[in-house]
């Protein structure tokens, strides 16, 4: 897995998104970046046009603007503020691989993973600390089928974490198509310089479903892209964002917040 997608270190997308618990249903479409090793942005748009929300998130920092309520969050990059838009919390290095189609694995020690073959898939099994254990099912690619092991590229097909028997979440990805890196980016005036692509040529499966269940929250995210491109160029600021004015800005932790 980790071969496969070595040349990937990131994407760039436009996807339908869909949330609900007992609290309700969220649906909208968002523009995002996810990029290695911890960057995000999303981009909330409604269906007509208007920028509603934007989450960025770096290695040191996270910013939140509710164009709503007129908030700007800002605070570190925990799973519980990315969540202030995903719904679900998974950290920044997690989402980053999933939204490209990688598994993220739990701590472990090198010899400890073991594999099995069923119903056409690798099912890898991983102890971690504190009793937590990682299931991830990988499928070879159909080209590469008959290939040695070593040799076969591979698709992700489904990923649960538990933890003492609990299972903490699942995702489940689905109808994975090539996906091939993006072109630089060109200044239409022609004043700047070509932004190039994020990473080298590269060509991998990226799903267009994924879908993830925190089953201790009760928290069904869904995302369904509608584009999608590995190793995007990215413009200055990607990652963060000004605080705009006549907003309320509010600090906030996973321990709580202060004005």
């Amino acid at each position: 897995m980790k071969a496969t997608f070595e040349c990937a270190r990131g994407v760039q997308g436009s996807t339908k998104l869909d949330h609900f618990n007992d609290k309700g249903r969220i649906r909208g479409d968002v523009m995002l970046f996810a990029v290695d090793p911890a960057r995000l942005r999303f981009d909330v748009i409604s269906p007509f046009g208007v920028l509603l929300a934007t989450l960025t998130a770096n290695e040191r920092h996270f910013t939140f603007f509710d164009m709503k309520n007129k908030v700007f969050y800002d605070g570190p990059p925990d799973p519980c503020n990315i969540s202030r838009l995903t719904q679900v919390e998974v950290p920044a290095d997690a989402l980053v691989k999933l939204l490209r189609g990688e598994a993220p694995l739990l701590v472990h020690e090198q010899q400890s993973p073991t594999v099995k073959w069923g119903d056409g898939a690798y099912v890898i099994t991983i102890p971690s600390k504190h009793e937590a254990l990682e299931e991830v099912h990988l499928t070879p690619i159909e080209e590469d089928f008959n290939l040695p092991w070593q040799q076969q590229r591979v698709r992700v097909l489904r990923i649960s974490v538990s933890q003492r028997g609990y299972t903490h979440y699942t995702a489940v990805l689905d109808e994975h198509k090539p996906t091939v890196t993006m072109p630089p980016r060109h200044d239409p005036e022609g004043i700047d310089e070509d932004i190039p692509a994020s990473g080298p040529a590269c060509r991998v499966d990226v799903p267009r479903r994924i879908h993830v269940e925190m089953v201790n929250t009760g928290d069904d995210l869904r995302l369904r892209y509608q584009d999608v491109g590995v190793n995007p160029p990215l413009p200055e600021g990607t990652f963060t964002q000004p605080v705009p004015g006549g907003v309320r800005q509010q600090y906030v932790t996973c321990r709580g917040s202060r004005n």
